[in-house]
This record gives structure tokens, C-alpha cells and sequence, in this order.
């Protein structure tokens, strides 16, 4: 039995591609949840998510960083994206955000690297990171999908491509562009599509309809639909974004603010007790401590 780490183990690369790849041909839609580090990726595993996927802004927060473009660099971005594979050995992708990068050559690097930190796939996004000028034009951003595409098929293994059209995340609600762009990407060879913040389920239909290629949908904000009610707009690949981590922070804040303004503690009664923790965060064939 390999003693490698799965991030670095080359048969278990294989096989977490294959699978990962898999899941978007299966019965339904199935869920990538987005832990923020190893801890909460146990945690997500423990309840039997076959894939998890990881978060930009969770991970930013969790450094005490604010979200943005910049703010965290491509190694931090991999070695957390690492921890994760290395504590629950399932498949993992990751946002790789524009691709590090402004030259193709750049985004195909971050790919390789991806690759080698024991991903099974990664987002590219077509945003710039200037205020002023948000959204790559098009020909510029399917040149990045295509090098992202070419570099993932030469690894040797599965990786899965997911172009990302971020007029919507950007405050463009342009969806006659946004499908312009994602049927461009898919021409480009990209495995599945994304538009994160799609404001409602006409939208998320329309996107679905517009391409053959699986579709991921980010489930926050104001769309509240089931993981049924996706799969009817035909919808393949669900995910949360930052939403747990928030989460996760939001009970820290109301915690703390209950100890400041009223001197109690009852937030203790929504803990998570001990030893169950303690066994979550407990690798297979160890004993957790007393």
C-alpha cells in the first residue's frame, strides 16, 4: 500500500480524476460542498459528499484577509487545496480564480500545479480583478479556457475544466453575454460551466439549455432552490461557495456577541460536543486523545 500522501500519490491522483469526472455523468446532480480547510473538509466527508470543492473567499477569511482579487497567492491556494485532499482522500477542485496570471501560458502553469498538488479539477474565471474594467473580453478569455484545457490534457490523468462567466458575480447581469461567453468556453473545451449568482431558476434554465456541457450552480444568495429542484433545470454540479464558511462565522459572531452584551454562554448548547470533534478530526486507524 502507497505511503505517499494522496495530494502526491500518482495511482490515487488517477483514480479521485476518473471519479470526479464520473459524477457528471450520473443519474442526477450531485453536490460539491466547499470546506475551507482540513478540518471542515472532514467534517463535509464524514457525511458522505463524494467530492468537495474549495472556497477562495472561506480560505481568504480564515487568514484574516478580506475576499478580493490578489489577496491570497496561488501557493497558499494550493497548499491549502493539498490539506484538503490530504485529509479526506476524496476528489477535489478548486477555484484557481482568473489563473494567476495574464498570459495564457500563466493559467496553463496554474493547471500543472493544481495538478501536482493532487487536484482533480479547477475553475478559471473570466474577471480581471480591476474594478474599473471587471470582465476579460471574450476572445482574450477563451484563449485562457483553451490553454487551461490544453495544459489539463496533458497531465495523464482526468482533470476537470470549469470555466467560470462572472458577469453576474460582477454586478453585469447580462444573460444573453453570459451564455455568449459560457457556449464560447464549451467550444473552447471546457469540461463544465459556471455562472456563479444567477439571480432565479429562469436563469438557471436558460444557461442549462444554452450548452451541452455540465453545468455548476452556486447555491447562495437569493436563489433557494432543492438539489431536486436543480436537477429539473438540469442542472449537473451544485455548489456552496463560501456560504458554510459564513456560516461558520456567523455562529462565532453571535457566540461572541452573546458573551459581550449579555454575559451568557448558551451558545455552548449548539457545539459540537467534544468527542465527537475530536473524532472527526481523528485520522482512519488512530485513536483520537482522551
Amino acid at each position: 500500500m502507497s505511503q505517499l500522501r494522496p495530494s502526491a500519490d500518482p495511482a490515487a491522483r488517477l483514480r479521485r480524476g476518473e471519479a470526479f469526472r464520473d459524477l457528471h455523468t450520473g443519474p442526477g446532480p450531485f453536490v460539491v460542498p466547499n470546506p475551507w480547510d482540513a478540518g471542515s473538509a472532514r467534517i463535509l466527508a464524514s457525511f458522505g459528499f463524494a467530492a468537495l470543492a474549495t472556497t477562495g473567499a472561506g480560505l481568504a477569511h480564515g487568514l484574516g484577509r478580506p475576499d478580493g482579487a490578489g489577496r491570497v497567492s496561488r501557493e497558499e491556494l494550493l497548499a491549502n487545496a493539498a490539506a484538503i485532499v490530504d485529509a479526506t482522500g476524496l476528489p477535489v477542485t478548486a477555484d484557481l480564480e482568473s489563473g494567476f496570471g495574464e498570459r495564457p501560458e500563466d493559467v496553463a502553469e496554474t493547471i500543472r500545479l493544481a495538478a501536482e498538488a493532487g487536484l482533480a479539477g479547477g475553475s478559471v474565471e473570466d474577471a480581471t480583478g480591476r474594478a474599473e474594467d471587471p470582465l476579460r473580453p471574450l476572445d482574450e478569455a477563451v484563449e485562457r479556457v483553451a490553454a487551461a484545457v490544453e495544459a489539463a490534457q496533458g497531465l495523464g490523468f482526468p482533470f476537470t475544466v470549469t470555466a467560470r462567466a462572472e458577469n453576474f458575480f460582477l454586478g453585469r447581469p447580462d444573460l444573453d453575454d453570459t451564455i455568449r461567453r459560457l457556449r464560447a468556453y464549451e467550444a473552447a473545451g471546457a469540461d463544465v460551466l459556471y455562472a456563479p449568482a444567477l439571480p432565479d431558476a429562469e436563469a438557471v434554465r436558460a444557461v442549462c439549455a444554452a450548452v451541452s456541457r455540465p453545468v455548476n450552480v452556486l447555491m447562495t444568495g437569493s436563489l433557494k432552490l432543492s438539489v431536486a429542484e436543480l436537477g429539473t433545470l438540469g442542472v449537473r454540479r451544485i455548489s456552496t461557495g463560501s456560504a458554510l464558511s459564513r456560516a461558520a462565522l456567523g455562529a462565532l459572531t453571535r457566540a461572541a456577541r452573546e458573551i459581550t452584551e449579555s454575559g451568557t454562554f448558551d451558545f455552548g448548547a449548539d457545539a459540537l460536543p467534544y468527542a465527537e470533534a475530536n473524532a472527526l478530526m481523528t485520522a482512519p486507524g488512530t485513536d483520537p486523545a482522551p
